[in-house]
Order: structure tokens, then C-alpha cells, then sequence
């Protein structure tokens, strides 16, 4: 064999092995990514729920103080779609990496903002307001990161594995819960009234850093192969929100409902935090750990359902997860309002850690390829976040739902529980493609 045979099979083998080491780069990238990004928009969620009403909302009466809060929250969703067909036309335009950069600069800026954005006391009305425009524009970036991440990791993957390493997204919003919980526990623990002039201003301001890790982190991440191909033969679509609608309206409409399995997320993340500290006098430190215990059990049990999506199907391992969570939102209920802590640990563990690790595990590859992938990054990212619009307000709305008394907590689990029923309904309509080459996922449409 000759010096140059020799140099071109260890080039070759070079390259094969660079390849082959893509779609774990990319499952990483992915999940230190999403779990950087959502750190900023957590921290949001547990500071409408806990701190929010008494520092830019203290001019109204506690219980309108609290509705507002839960607003502003909410109102961070209203901007998701709207970010969606944006982001996902430039998405499906341009490519995956460079919006992907774009958000995390977005969300890092606006989380920056809060952090130092003077309170009520300070400039009055204009406080709110700011805080709701900076939601806003958290709103707008978190629109595109998922979406985005879901896309560049399913796009480097093999057939044999595709939910199994898009899974690590989701993954990576958990990690970025652990990460704001853990940051507010210590903060909570302040003095009221250091914890109302400056305490709550920290995790804010960490997200300097968290911007600066993203960043270094995603940025040698190279673009899809599957973008490439279509960008080289010419197949971008020039305005892709308008082919998405034209041939996948029906599979945006699926996403959509599908979604509304999110709604367990914030009522757990944002209204029960509040609603067990406020009304039953559960400590704030025992819910936030039940959070992070239920995170940190997500973090094992997601990747172990993906791995059975890949075996078996998207849609039993998805449906299952649903459907249990509309059963078990009722003893979480009762666990967290016990004001016992190893039932709400508990109740935290099977609900968030368990169960609906199942669906979050696996909508990932489930929504992503319902769509071809001219389209796919618009189609998720619009899909997902207009049902994502219901798991926005649902804090608002159980807020509003709640009654008095022990058992006040029952219309929030029944309206919780309907969103989840209607979920898994349009998840049996959809195609299975857990056996489909990735070049051919939503061919049948073209």
C-alpha cells in the first residue's frame, strides 16, 4: 500500500469517525443549550409564582397582585407563536445553527434586563410594563430554541435512534429547571425583605453567564446534513410557513392539540408553587425541592422512554404518558396539599418524574417528524408553541378556577386532566414513523 493510499484510508477512517460521533455532539449541544437557555426562562415562573406580586405589582391588593403576576407569565406564551413562524422561517431558511445562536443571545439579553429592571417603588407603572415587554421577548427566543434544537439533533441522528438522542433537548429543559430551582432555593431562604429589594435580582443576573456557556458551547456545532442536501439541490422553500400550511395544515392542527400536554407542566411548576405555599403554608423550600426531585428523576426516566419510542413506536410510549397524567393529577393534588413533605416529594416524583417524562421525552421526534424537512422547523415550532398557549395560562386559569376550602384544587385537576384526555386523542390520529428513513418523513405530503 502507498504513502498516499495509507493517508487517504486514515482520512477517510478520520472522517467516519467524526461522523459517527455527531448526533452524541449533537445531543449534547442540544442539551447544554436547552438546559442554559431555559434556566432564564424558568427563573421567570418561579418568580411570578413566589416574588413578582410583591415587587412590580404592589400597588393593587395581594390576590389581583398575584392574578397579574401569573399574567405576565403567561403573556411570555402570547409572543411564542409569533416567534414560531419567525424564527421558523429563517429556521427553515437559513438553517438550523444560526438561529439557534440568535435565541440564546435573545433570551440571555432579556433575562439580563430583569434582573436589573428597578421595581414598583422605584418608577412606578413603567416597572410592570418593562417586565411584561422583557417577557415578551423570553417569549419570542423560547419559541425558537426548542424547536430548533429538536431539528438540529433529530436531523445528525440514525434511524435506529432518533427519539432516543432528540430526547436530550427535553432533557436539557429539565437541567435548566434543576438549574433555576437550585439557584432560587438559597435565595428564597432570605430575609423578606432582603429577598424582595435584591435577593431575587441573582439568578437573573447569573444568566450573564449562563449566555456566555451557551454560546461557547453551540457555536462549532456544524449545520445538518438533511439542511445541506436541500439547500444544495435547491429545495428550500422560499416562504416556508406557507408550504407548511398548504400541505401539513393537518399534522400543524395535531401538534397543536398534542400539546396541550404541557399544561401539567407549568400547573405543576408555577400555580402549585404557589397555591401549596399560599394557601395550605406548605415552606417554599419543600416545594422547590420536590421540583428539583422531580426534574432530577426526569433526567433517568426520559431517555430510558425514548429508548422504548425507538423500540416500540412514538405513539403507545407518548399516549401512555398522557393518560396517566390525566389520572394522577388528581393524588398529586392531594399529596402537595397534605402539607406532609415525603408525599409531596413523592407526589412530585411520579407525576413530573415518571409520567410525564414519557410524553416530554418523546414529542420531540414524535412532532419533528410528522414533517419533511423543508418544513419541519416551522412546523414544530408553530405547532408547538400555539398549544403551548394553554399550558401559558393555565396558572392563570387555575388561579381562577380554584375554589375554597381543602379541596379547592379539584376544577384545576379536571381541567388539567380534559387537556390531557384531548391530547392523547389527537396523538391516535397521528401516522407512526418510528420505522421511517428519515429521508422519507413526510414524503407522502410532497
Amino acid at each position: 500500500m502507498t504513502l498516499t493510499s495509507t493517508a487517504s484510508l486514515h482520512a477517510s477512517s478520520g472522517a467516519e469517525a467524526a461522523q459517527d460521533k455527531l448526533p452524541k455532539r449533537a445531543a449534547l449541544v442540544s442539551f447544554v443549550g436547552s438546559m442554559l437557555e431555559y434556566y432564564d426562562f424558568f427563573i421567570y415562573g418561579t418568580a411570578a409564582a413566589l416574588i413578582f406580586p410583591k415587587v412590580f405589582f404592589a400597588n393593587v391588593d395581594p390576590s389581583t397582585a398575584t392574578l397579574l403576576a401569573l399574567l405576565s407569565f403567561g403573556i411570555g406564551y402570547i409572543a411564542r407563536p409569533v416567534g414560531a413562524v419567525i424564527l421558523g422561517h429563517f429556521g427553515d431558511r437559513i438553517g438550523r445553527k444560526t438561529v439557534l445562536l440568535f435565541t440564546l443571545v435573545l433570551m440571555g439579553g432579556s433575562t439580563l434586563a430583569i434582573g436589573l429592571l428597578p421595581d414598583a417603588k422605584a418608577i412606578g407603572n413603567a416597572a410592570p410594563i418593562i417586565l411584561t415587554l422583557l417577557r415578551l421577548l423570553q417569549g419570542l427566543s423560547a419559541a425558537g430554541e426548542q424547536s430548533g434544537a429538536n431539528s438540529l439533533t433529530l436531523e445528525h441522528s440514525a434511524n435506529s435512534n432518533r427519539a432516543f438522542f432528540t430526547s436530550w433537548t427535553l432533557s436539557g429543559t429539565q437541567a435548566g429547571a434543576i438549574l433555576a430551582t437550585l439557584v432560587f432555593i438559597p435565595v428564597s431562604s432570605l430575609p423578606e425583605e432582603q429577598l424582595l429589594s435584591w435577593g431575587w435580582r441573582i439568578p437573573f443576573l447569573l444568566s450573564f453567564f449562563v449566555l456566555i456557556v451557551a454560546y461557547l458551547v453551540r457555536r462549532t456545532m456544524p449545520e445538518t446534513p438533511v439542511f445541506e442536501d436541500i439547500k444544495d439541490k435547491a429545495k428550500v422553500a422560499r416562504f416556508p410557513v406557507v408550504a407548511l400550511l398548504r400541505d401539513y395544515w393537518s399534522d400543524v392542527l395535531r401538534v397543536i392539540v398534542c400539546a396541550l400536554i404541557a399544561t401539567v407542566s407549568t400547573m405543576t411548576a408555577v400555580f402549585a408553587l404557589g397555591y401549596a405555599t399560599s394557601k395550605f403554608g406548605v415552606a417554599r423550600p419543600t416545594m422547590l425541592w420536590a421540583g428539583v426531585l422531580g426534574n432530577v428523576t426526569a433526567l433517568i426516566t426520559q431517555p430510558l422512554w425514548a429508548l422504548l419510542a425507538d423500540r416500540i413506536g412514538r405513539k403507545p410510549v407518548f399516549i401512555g404518558g398522557v393518560l396517566g397524567c390525566a389520572v394522577l393529577v388528581f393524588p398529586y393534588f392531594m399529596l402537595v396539599t397534605s402539607g406532609n413533605t415525603p408525599a409531596i416529594f413523592a407526589a412530585a416524583m411520579i407525576l413530573s418524574g415518571i409520567i410525564y417524562a414519557a410524553p416530554n421525552a418523546i414529542w420531540p421526534s414524535f412532532y419533528a417528524e410528522m414533517f419533511e424537512a423543508r418544513v419541519r422547523y416551522s412546523g414544530t415550532a408553530i405547532g408547538t408553541q400555539l398549544g403551548f398557549l394553554a399550558a401559558g395560562f393555565t396558572p392563570l386559569v387555575s388561579a381562577s378556577l380554584v375554589g375554597e376550602g381543602p379541596n379547592g384544587w379539584i376544577p384545576v385537576a379536571i381541567f388539567v386532566a380534559c387537556c390531557c384526555v384531548i391530547s392523547a386523542a389527537s396523538a391516535a390520529t397521528a401516522r407512526e414513523t418510528h420505522t421511517v428513513d428519515i429521508a422519507d418523513l413526510g414524503k407522502r405530503r410532497a
